[in-house]
C-alpha cells in the first residue's frame, strides 16, 4: 500500500497545499525571475519553510517542495556550479521535511495521518520560463525530455521524498518521460496531474482520457489529475479521467484568472475556490488542494469540508 493509498484508507479524501510562487510574493519575496519560486532556495529558505508550515497547519495532509522550477540548468543559467544546483535541490525537499517532522507528532494527536512531503516535478516549461507549460509549445520528443529531467529526478529522489509531484504537464508524452526517468525508485510512488485549457484536454492537445488510460497501467502512479487549470472545467474532467482510469483523482486547480506569461502577472477575476470542493469531492476527486493564487485560507477551508464530512 503506497502513501497515498494509506491515507485514503482512513479519510474520504486527501487534503493538499495550495500556491507556493504566489504566496511567496504576497509575503514580499520578488518571484519575477526566471527561477520563480526556487529563487527563494537560494536567497529566503526560512520563508520556504514558513509557506509550508502554514499549509501543514491548515491541515494539508502533503506540502510539495519548493523545485517546481528548480533545474540543474536553471540555477548554472543564473552562475551556480552544477554542485551548487544539485544541492539545492536536494535542499528543497529537506526542507519540506524538517517542517513536516514537526508535524508528525501533532496530527498523530489530533487522530490525522502523518503528514507528507512531496518532490514537486515541473514540466520542461517551467524551465524555459515562457509559460509553455500552459501550452505544450516544446516537442523534445521522449527521449528528449527524459534526458532533460533525468538528473533533477535522481538529485529529488534521493533526498527521500514520501512521494513525487509531478505537475502542471501540458503533453502526455512528457508524463511517460517523466516515469520512465521515475522506474529507476520504484519505492517511491507518484501522482501526475496535467494542466488542462478546457473540460477534456490538455493545454497541449491531448485527450485528457487518453492520458489517465495509459498511466493507469503503471503500478507507480499512485494518482492522476490536473492543476493549474480553470477550477470551471474541473468537474467535467475528473468524470473523464474516472471513466478512462481506476486510479485515485488528483485536483488542484488555480481561481481561474488569466496568466499573462511575458509580464508574470494575472488578470481577470477570482472565482470562490471554495465554493467547488464539495462539488469535486462529489465527482470523485480524491486528492484536493489549489494552485497558483491559493492559500493557506483556502486550504484550511478544504480541511474544514472534509471535517462536515465526519473527519
Amino acid at each position: 500500500m503506497n502513501a497515498v493509498e494509506q491515507i485514503l484508507a482512513v479519510q474520504p479524501f486527501m487534503v493538499l497545499d495550495g500556491a507556493f510562487g504566489s504566496e511567496l510574493a504576497l509575503r514580499g519575496f520578488d518571484t519575477n525571475d526566471a527561477l520563480w519560486s526556487a529563487r527563494a532556495l537560494v536567497d529566503a529558505p526560512d520563508l520556504v519553510k514558513a509557506v509550508h508550515r502554514d499549509y501543514y497547519a491548515a491541515g494539508a495532509d502533503v506540502c510539495t517542495s519548493a523545485s517546481y522550477q528548480a533545474t540543474i540548468e536553471g540555477f548554472v543559467r543564473k552562475g551556480l556550479t552544477p554542485q551548487e544546483a544539485a544541492g539545492l535541490i536536494a535542499r528543497s525537499v529537506e526542507l519540506l521535511k524538517e517542517v513536516r517532522n514537526e508535524f508528525i507528532a501533532l496530527r498523530s494527536s489530533q487522530n490525522l495521518p502523518s503528514p507528507l512531503a512531496a518532490a514537486s516535478i515541473g514540466p520542461y516549461g517551467a524551465y524555459l520560463a515562457d509559460g509553455s507549460e500552459y501550452t505544450g509549445e516544446y516537442r523534445l520528443g521522449v527521449n528528449g525530455l527524459r534526458e532533460f529531467h533525468r538528473e533533477r529526478i535522481s538529485v529529488l529522489a534521493q533526498a527521500a521524498p514520501d512521494l513525487f509531484a509531478v505537475e502542471t504537464i501540458p503533453l502526455l508524452e512528457e508524463a511517460v518521460a517523466v516515469m520512465l526517468e521515475l522506474e529507476k525508485f520504484p519505492q517511491i510512488p507518484a501522482w501526475v496531474s496535467f494542466s488542462c485549457r478546457d473540460g477534456r484536454t490538455t493545454c497541449g492537445g491531448d485527450d485528457i482520457a487518453d492520458c489517465a488510460q495509459a498511466l493507469s497501467r503503471n503500478p507507480q502512479v499512485a494518482a492522476i489529475g490536473v492543476n493549474c487549470t480553470d477550477p470551471r472545467f474541473v468537474e467535467e474532467l475528473i468524470g473523464v479521467i474516472r471513466m478512462a482510469s481506476d486510479k485515485p483523482v488528483v485536483v488542484y486547480p488555480n481561481r481561474g484568472e488569466r496568466y499573462d506569461p511575458l509580464t508574470k502577472t494575472w488578470s481577470g477575476g477570482a472565482e470562490s475556490f471554495a465554493q467547488y470542493v464539495e462539488s469535486w469531492y462529489r465527482a470523485g476527486a480524491r486528492l484536493i488542494g489549489g494552485c497558483c493564487r491559493t492559500g493557506p485560507e483556502d486550504i484550511a477551508q478544504v480541511a474544514q469540508m472534509r471535517g462536515r464530512l465526519g473527519y
